[in-house]
């Protein structure tokens, strides 16, 4: 009778792998660094059941603008090198500078954090990057969730998604339809690969047995491959204060001849100069290491340029002015012609 009662001992949510003192515990570390992130039309703070904002009534007629991404196999080498202090930042970069490219300032970001175990501490590491992205573009860590799944992950592995809302005067939504022959292409430089290609930068690294703390350009390699996504919501905004901004491509999966096209009129084509930049030492090892030919290279990574812009030629001379004010690195791509029948909407020459 007692082996029996042994066996039917009641069990807790910790006996099946869920610490809930652990998920409190991590509420409390997050709380500062959220605060931190505030900003106007936030309404009530982080513990509801729904986070709540205002759009802010400077806003005529405002059209709200959402994304959502992750991070991809890039948490693999996060993982692998126990580096978690730049993922959250590339979680919020991926989100808003995609809302940005249509003209949108986001209001408010919330993230999902799922592990099988959690570790506060990492756990902790992570959303402070997400914070520090969130005061980098200005808007709001208003709340998320975190889930301890246990068997669902590998120890020590967590997976992201981050949601971002941004709002534009709908008079000044950017779809790229006033693009037109003539018109000039910025770029502004990436901190490195940002959050894409990772399947392929994960394989070069394994093909040329490369170490964590080999060094890149004088740099310690890991500190290369794992710089956080640049995030351009401010300079643009400053930026569309004083230009009329046709267009803009966030350069993620799919590089430059993928993400160009999105934004572009069926009857136009975007030229880039490839000597108009050079490209960085990750690329450029990258590109040696793996035997990657110059095609692939420009349709999975950013090369070197995490954003694009489009302006009319008479504005490009003061747009590179004040973006270079703002602390871009800032090239003079190339130009936008007439679409040859059948060709591709962007080449690179």
């Amino acid at each position: 009778m007692s082996a029996q009662n042994t066996q039917n001992s009641g069990l807790s949510y910790r006996d099946a792998g869920v610490d809930i003192e652990a998920g409190d515990a991590l509420v409390e570390r997050i709380k500062p660094l959220a605060k931190k992130t505030l900003r106007e039309g936030v309404l009530g703070g982080i513990g509801g059941f729904g986070a709540l904002f205002e759009v802010p009534k400077r806003y005529q007629e405002p059209v709200l603008v959402s994304g959502t991404d992750g991070v991809g196999t890039k948490l693999k080498l996060a993982f692998e090198w126990n580096r978690h202090d730049t993922v959250g930042q590339d979680l919020v970069a991926m989100s808003v500078n995609d809302i940005l490219v249509q003209g949108a300032e986001p209001l408010f970001f919330l993230d999902y954090f799922a592990c099988g175990k959690l570790s506060v501490d990492t756990a902790a590491t992570v959303v402070g990057g997400i914070a520090r992205g969130c005061e980098l573009a200005g808007c709001a860590l208003i709340g998320g969730e975190t889930a301890e799944m246990p068997g669902m992950y590998p120890e020590g592995e967590y997976d992201l998604a981050g949601f971002a809302v941004g709002a534009v005067e709908k008079k000044k939504i950017i779809d790229g339809s006033s693009i037109a022959a003539g018109d000039r292409i910025l770029g502004l430089a990436s901190s490195g690969a940002h959050s894409n290609g990772y399947s392929l930068i994960r394989k070069i690294i394994e093909r040329a047995q490369a170490r964590p703390s080999d060094s890149l350009n004088g740099q310690r390699l890991e500190d290369v491959v794992m710089a956080p996504t640049r995030i351009y919501v401010k300079s643009m905004l400053h930026l569309m204060q004083h230009c009329t901004v046709k267009g803009m491509a966030h350069i993620t999966g799919g590089g430059l001849v993928e993400n160009v096209p999105r934004v572009l009129p069926e009857h136009v084509q975007a030229v880039l100069h490839r000597s108009a930049w050079q490209m960085p030492a990750l690329f450029q090892w990258l590109q040696q290491q793996g035997g990657v030919e110059d095609a692939e290279m420009h349709r999975v990574f950013n090369c070197g340029i995490g954003m694009v812009v489009i302006l009319a030629a008479d504005q490009i001379k003061e747009a590179k002015a004040i973006l270079e004010a703002q602390g871009e690195t800032v090239y003079e791509l190339g130009e936008v012609v007439a679409r040859p029948a059948g060709a591709h909407q962007t080449i690179v020459v």
